[in-house]
């Protein structure tokens, strides 16, 4: 919570300079508009923490403007606007589990592990002797995302990626 609006923290970088006092960069996302924006913070600042609450939902589907989830133990239906989730939406498959963090009921972000895995949908082939040095080609995956991959990946491939970054990490089993 800072100035009276809650905020989560996307990212952050602590910078500390000759005789100084350090310094903590953050962007932040408001949590009721969505907008992203950097606060900066000395280190001995303070801030104060609003409570959060995980709950497991089932993923059924996404429109234009929400994603639609389903409580397991309830049946009932949580919407989720796609602005608050844009990022995270395209790891889940429908029909997953995921934990959803809510704040007063209204949803903050998906908790999703670190590397997913999906399918290659569409590639170029890769060229039999081309993998002396790590030359990359772009590939779309079942769920849309486009990815720069090694040229020995080929299409109907398992690979793993990064949630965090979006990039390729490694061919799955």
């Amino acid at each position: 919570m800072q100035d009276g609006k809650p905020y989560i923290v996307t990212r952050y970088e602590h910078k500390k300079l000759g005789r100084g006092n350090a310094v903590i960069k953050t962007t932040v996302r408001d949590i009721i508009t969505g907008t992203v924006g950097e606060i900066g913070f000395n280190s001995g600042s303070k801030v104060e923490e609003i409570n959060t609450v995980k709950r497991q939902l089932q993923y059924l589907y996404h429109d234009q403007k929400n994603a639609v989830f389903m409580d397991p133990k309830s049946y009932e239906q949580v919407e989720i606007p796609q602005n608050v989730i844009k990022e995270q939406i395209v790891y889940t498959k429908e029909g997953e589990s995921v934990n959803v963090l809510f704040w007063d009921d209204k949803p903050l972000s998906l908790e999703l592990p670190p590397k997913v895995t999906l399918v290659v949908r569409e590639t170029d082939p890769g060229i039999k002797g081309n993998s002396a040095s790590n030359v990359y080609k772009s590939a779309t995956l079942e769920n849309g995302l486009r990815v720069r991959v090694p040229l020995f990946v080929n299409k109907g491939q398992k690979i793993r990626v990064d949630t965090r970054t979006g990039e390729y990490v490694e061919r799955a089993n």
